[in-house]
């Protein structure tokens, strides 16, 4: 039996968000249209205002609907620290464990050769111009512990090699393959408490 085109279109629409394949869109299809159509119009709303309203802070380049987010725009963070994430939710795991007071960057992805994407995507030319315009005395590879994580860390260390600049890793506490993300308060607080020289 075919299916009406707008519930086919939803589905597909649905399969564009990480982790959903087939069928896990068929059962959020159904569900927002059989039992919460409500909730389908939130959703729908949300998505286009934050879709209109947000775009990239222009220092840390993390999610805001502002030219400056409210982290750098603050007077109470440690600018001389800046501290290198993957993703705007490696960023919020690391606020939320409330050990960390400096600045952030955040990369938008990691370096996956097999994926396509390279230091262009990356925003790396975003990075250096921070590190011309801002006294930076540490930067703080907070990368995940995966393969591309260890390989976007090494490319970033490269770069920043001839600069005055400590260049510090995450250390104890986060498993090797593990995501930030992830990670609770505890872990995160044991990792930054034990960031070693990068090399």
């Amino acid at each position: 039996m075919d299916q009406p085109k707008a519930i086919e279109l939803l589905k597909q629409a649905l399969r564009r968000l990480p982790g959903v394949g087939p069928k896990t869109a068929q059962r959020m299809a159904f569900h927002l249209l059989e039992r919460d159509r409500a909730g389908a119009r939130l959703i729908a709303d949300a998505l286009l205002r934050a879709v209109d309203k947000v775009s990239h802070c222009e220092r840390c380049n993390n999610f805001s609907e502002n030219a400056l987010c409210d982290i750098c725009g603050s007077d109470r963070r440690d600018a001389s620290l800046l501290c290198i994430v993957e993703t705007p939710a490696d960023l919020e795991s690391v606020e939320n464990s409330s050990v960390y007071k400096g600045m952030y960057f955040v990369l938008m992805g990691h370096l996956s050769p097999l994926d396509d994407i390279g230091p262009d995507e990356l925003g790396i030319d975003r990075l250096l111009t921070v590190l011309d315009r801002h006294t930076v005395n540490e930067i703080i590879l907070a990368t995940n512990l995966t393969s591309e994580g260890e390989a976007t860390a090494d490319y970033v260390s490269e770069l920043t090699r001839d600069r005055d600049i400590k260049i510090t890793r995450l250390a104890r506490g986060l498993p090797v393959g593990g995501e930030l993300e992830y990670m609770d308060q505890g872990t995160l607080a044991q990792a930054f408490g034990g960031r070693r020289p990068f090399s």
